[in-house]
């Protein structure tokens, strides 16, 4: 797996992966708000798509196993979305995602941020984003405002260290 800076081109992925959890976030996929959104992070530099390695020589696919929008206002740091594919769960795609963000990203101590599901909503379990962040060090702090479907949300905050 490779994760690199995400391209124009990855568009049609992102969309796809977008598919793959408007059950639980509202839909996104036909959103010119979400279109935008991703266009913006892809023109600026704050996108990341993780890639399967590929063989020398063979095409690529145009398959994402996962993606991440990043945003900063130092020292505050934020993941403002972050997805991977089903067929990709559990395989440290997310982790990729999450450890080249903040070494591209982050320049100063500060904190990250990512917003997700509240304790009571059906993807804190089903997705496993809560315990996903938890892994990660993240930790539970101020509930956020409900998602666009309606179901709740959660700030989960970590401590980062100013890069040597």
């Amino acid at each position: 797996m490779t994760v690199r800076l995400a391209r124009t081109t990855d568009l049609p992925g992102f969309l796809a992966l977008a598919a793959q959890v408007e059950h639980w976030f509202g839909p996104m996929v036909d959103d010119p708000g979400f279109r935008a959104a991703v266009g913006r992070n892809i023109d600026r530099g704050t996108a990341l798509v993780a890639v399967a390695a590929t063989v020398t020589g063979a095409p690529s696919s145009p398959d994402l196993l996962g993606g991440l929008l990043f945003g900063a206002r130092p020292p505050r740091h934020h993941i403002r979305w972050l997805v991977v594919s089903e067929a990709a769960r559990g395989r440290g795609v997310g982790r990729a995602l999450v450890d080249e963000s903040v070494h591209r990203f982050v320049h100063c101590a500060g904190t990250l941020e990512v917003e997700t599901f509240g304790a009571d909503h059906p993807g804190a379990v089903a997705g496993g984003a809560r315990l996903f962040y938890e892994r990660l060090g993240f930790s539970p702090a101020e509930l956020a405002p409900a998602g666009p479907e309606g179901g709740s949300r959660q700030v989960y905050r970590r401590l980062v260290d100013h890069p040597e």
